[in-house]
């Protein structure tokens, strides 16, 4: 897919104030500080379509970008450490997961990792929380650049064998970085092919 335009539609904390247009969405989520707006940035190909910042939390509402006039990339507030009050933190949450829930246009929720620390708590809980509420996702390891590649390749193992722990196959996965351009073409050709949707299967026990 070449993206030959990407327009910036609105912020909103309302999900029912969100588009109307029965179009598809691709929302995009993850950790504050994961790499979320850069990652947003470098598949659109512009350098400040969404705020990039070094403060976790920068992302506040759930932020609504056309693409090519036919599908709506969706940027969604960052969870877990931010500089905020528990309060707003809680609000952030709920907003993002009545979206998950209730927003019928949604096709996929791509789940950034970061790829330079080892298998993180939150992560795994928020995607087997999304596998619970049968919320079609893939996982988007981020920042690949920042370290060795056998670190990474170690990371983003030990990820898969914590998953597997529960579910009994894995999502689609993706690598990237922004700074050395990694994975764009296999995230935008992954949504220009209408992939099936993929809800994990638990275990039996």
């Amino acid at each position: 897919m070449l993206i030959k335009s990407s327009d910036y539609i609105g912020s909103y904390v309302n999900l029912d104030k969100c588009p109307q247009e029965q179009i598809p969405e691709y929302a995009f989520v993850g950790r504050s500080n994961v790499g979320k707006s850069s990652l947003v940035n470098y598949l659109c190909g512009r350098k400040a379509l969404a705020k990039v910042s070094v403060t976790p939390g920068k992302t506040q509402t759930i932020n609504y970008f056309l693409i090519n006039q036919k599908w709506h990339l969706v940027d969604l507030p960052g969870f877990g450490y931010a500089k905020i009050s528990r309060t707003q933190r809680g609000k952030w949450s709920a907003m993002t997961k009545t979206y998950f829930e209730k927003r019928e246009q949604l096709q996929y929720v791509f789940l950034l990792v970061d790829a330079r620390v080892p298998p993180q708590k939150i992560d795994l809980e928020f995607a087997n929380w999304m596998g619970e509420k049968s919320v079609p996702f893939n996982i988007v390891f981020t920042k690949a650049d920042k370290v060795g590649s056998i670190e990474v390749s170690r990371n983003i193992e030990a990820f898969k064998q914590k998953m597997l722990e529960e579910w009994e196959e894995l999502p689609p996965i993706f690598i990237t970085s922004a700074v050395k351009a990694i994975g764009k073409e296999d995230i935008l050709k992954f949504i220009s092919e209408g992939n099936k949707q993929y809800v994990p299967v638990e275990k039996d026990v």
